[in-house]
């Protein structure tokens, strides 16, 4: 890639960068979409709203996002036509996953609109998408049937406890697991099987859930329900990270395989977080998603698109780039055309160098250093 075709980015706002229009080259045109250190892009996730209704302590802490706090008003988030505009083009530079994802995902109004619309996206060779949606399971009963009924494919809940006290006190709004489990097994109901379910583990807090995480839905879903062990991260400035409530997921694999024996399995693709893991009876499978004690950015191919068109390249990120200026434009004193919001996104991935999880013993562990990564309830997980 010659330098005139690098993106040229100038300050925005403390959350990202603007993008101008760049030059392209008859040498980049259908050329595979890969970024600097060889990764392809496939999996593009998508937050429709900043808003959710629960204040988990990991992730929006009551004490943050108070009453108080100003979420985006809904002239900044990106229009349904917006978002679909946008995975249409990153579709045709290689994405072959959707996730829709929040805050939760199921508070936008009207969301199965979306979904209908992502539904009928083909890539270049006339494939459907892996199209998915992530919720906290709260608004699952009600709205699995239309969501399925509207084109989606599978669902990941989050559950992080199955003692009821102990998962009220995690979501810090009183919300009981049964509400939870209700929308699993609604979403099992209306076909999304299988459905990922995914528990968050902090030392302390939640660890001694394990064990009857596994044996509930092990015991009463099998293969339609795969659970997966995610560690504590770091992730945003507000959840009051520290290292020694992380729980590795190599101890908490010798937890379960104590109890229910496991053998290793292969990744279903590249690119995937989780190490898979199936029980030897064969009912079923677990995972770990391990990015503190086993990064994975090495095949990290995911994008982020936030609820008000920015594009984050890592989860860790500190900014993301301005791709709603693009939609919405004049820029340079013109429209942007689909060709230059496409020929952007292949300049912002090309350069594309992130891999905070593998460097992340490497960095200063500041405040000020935590402070600039985006949070994770603005562009989801």
């Amino acid at each position: 890639m010659s330098e005139r075709n690098i993106i040229a980015i100038t300050p925005l706002s403390p959350r990202g960068l603007r993008v101008a229009i760049p030059a392209t080259s008859p040498d980049d045109a259908g050329s595979p979409l890969v970024d600097a250190l060889g990764r392809p892009l496939r999996d593009l996730r998508i937050s429709v709203t900043d808003r959710c209704n629960f204040r988990c302590s990991y992730c929006m802490p009551k004490e943050v996002f108070d009453k108080n706090h100003q979420f985006l008003p809904h002239a900044q988030l990106l229009s349904f036509e917006e978002i679909t505009r946008l995975a249409r083009i990153f579709v045709e530079r290689g994405v072959r996953k959707i996730r829709l994802t929040g805050g939760e995902p199921l508070l936008r109004k009207n969301i199965e609109r979306l979904i209908e619309m992502l539904a009928v996206l083909r890539t270049p060779d006339g494939q459907a998408l892996d199209l998915t949606l992530t919720t906290n399971g709260s608004l699952l009963a009600r709205k699995a049937r239309s969501l399925r009924d509207a084109g989606l494919q599978r669902v990941t809940v989050s559950l992080d406890a199955m003692d009821d006290a102990i998962f009220r006190r995690m979501n810090d709004v009183d919300f009981p697991v049964a509400d939870v489990l209700e929308g699993i097994a609604a979403a099992e109901a209306a076909g999304m099987a299988p459905i990922k379910v995914n528990m968050v583990v902090k030392r302390g807090t939640n660890d001694h859930e394990v064990l009857p995480m596994a044996r509930h839905f092990r015991e009463n879903h099998g293969a339609r329900v795969v659970l997966r062990f995610i560690e504590y991260m770091d992730v945003g400035a507000t959840n009051g990270w520290r290292m020694d409530e992380v729980l590795p997921s190599a101890q908490l694999q010798a937890r379960i395989h104590a109890e229910y024996p496991l053998h290793a399995l292969e990744h279903a693709n590249v690119g995937e977080t989780a190490e898979r893991w199936g029980y030897q009876d064969g009912r079923g499978e677990i995972g770990f998603i391990s990015s503190v004690t086993q990064a994975f950015c090495g095949d990290c191919n995911r994008a982020r698109l936030s609820t008000e068109g920015q594009l984050y390249l890592c989860l860790f990120a500190g900014q993301g780039h301005d791709l709603r200026t693009l939609l919405r434009g004049p820029v340079d004193g013109r429209s942007a055309t689909d060709a230059d919001i496409s020929a952007a996104v292949d300049a912002l991935w090309r350069a594309r160098r992130d891999r905070y999880s593998q460097l992340r013993s490497e960095l200063p562990a500041s405040p000020a250093g935590s402070a600039r990564r985006v949070e994770m309830s603005y562009i989801g997980g």
